[in-house]
């Protein structure tokens, strides 16, 4: 296939290098003139042969919807637009009926994998019509893992944000725990090796996870986590996710009591959420601050 992508940054950069391995065309677009294939829109546009399909890795809200607008414009009948960025799942019924007023498909895709998933591939959660995924199958075949399981359709329009949206909400949760239980364990003077014993948990236990590694990772660079502020940031889905389980009644107290944590995390220099802070830079390459305030580092993508 030929692609063209919108968004060149730590995830879309490497999707287009994952694209690439596989033998498909990605053609490239960002407003960083340095990382991109081409200099504008327009020109991406021209350059690839119809029917286009073009997937946007660009920030949620107001930055999608600008690129969904100008592509609205740029394209044709018959061209598909997919959005794999951290859209809020109702904005994709709106942006699928813009495309279809003009004759011009749409499928939004959920994306995990951060700064792994060169090496490792993304998990997809997408949704849209069988018929438009189907048009864009063999880029998801090259983006997802190897084996059996890390693609699915999740449904229509949408799905594929909600469902990316409740994965990093249970993301949420797992974090929290981890992060409580690695305090509780530092706060006893008996224990006398907090690292060792989430390195032992890694085999034949029950809650062993890649969490759990990303964990162990960050405790054998920094093993009490001093150099980092106990400050965690939130990516606005644990909120969509709350919000959506309000609107229709489900309990959701583990990863609603989480995400109120990381807003904890703001008020005071809080131990478990350096945990937090640790692991979202080891799986997403997200910046973390030191004890002073300034940002003390960014994951750098494995092998670069």
């Amino acid at each position: 296939m030929e692609l063209g992508l919108i968004g060149l940054g730590k995830m879309g950069g490497n999707m287009r290098e994952r694209i690439r391995q596989a033998g498909h065309t990605v053609i490239g677009y960002d407003r960083n003139p340095d990382l991109a294939d081409v200099g504008s829109l327009k020109e991406l546009i021209e350059t690839l042969p119809a029917p286009r399909v073009v997937w946007i890795m660009v920030p949620a809200g107001g930055p999608t919807q600008s690129t969904v607008d100008e592509l609205a414009d740029l394209l044709a009948p018959g061209d598909l637009v997919v959005d794999g960025g951290n859209s809020k799942w109702t904005d994709d019924k709106k942006h699928s009926e813009e495309l279809a007023a003009k004759g011009i498909g749409f499928v939004d895709a959920g994306v995990s994998g951060g700064v792994w998933g060169l090496e490792n591939g993304y998990a997809l959660m997408v949704g849209g019509s069988k018929e438009n995924v189907a048009k864009v199958q063999p880029i998801f075949d090259a983006l997802k893992p190897a084996g059996e399981y890390g693609f699915v359709r999740a449904g229509e329009a949408g799905a594929g944000h909600f469902a990316k949206m409740v994965h990093n909400g249970i993301e949420y949760a797992m974090m929290q725990a981890y992060a409580e239980g690695w305090e509780l364990l530092e706060a006893v003077p008996e224990v006398t090796d907090v690292r060792e014993i989430f390195r032992s948990w890694k085999e034949g236990t029950v809650i062993r996870s890649w969490l759990l590694d990303l964990a162990v990772n960050a405790l054998g660079e920094d093993e009490h986590l001093t150099g980092l502020r106990g400050y965690a940031e939130d990516s606005g889905e644990g909120r969509w996710t709350v919000e959506a389980a309000i609107d229709h009644a489900v309990p959701l107290p583990a990863i609603t009591a989480s995400l109120f944590a990381r807003f904890s995390s703001r008020q005071e220099d809080s131990p478990s959420m350096k945990m937090i802070a640790a692991l979202r830079n080891q799986f997403g390459g997200h910046a973390v601050t030191d004890a002073s305030g300034r940002v003390a580092k960014e994951h750098k993508t494995p092998g670069a």
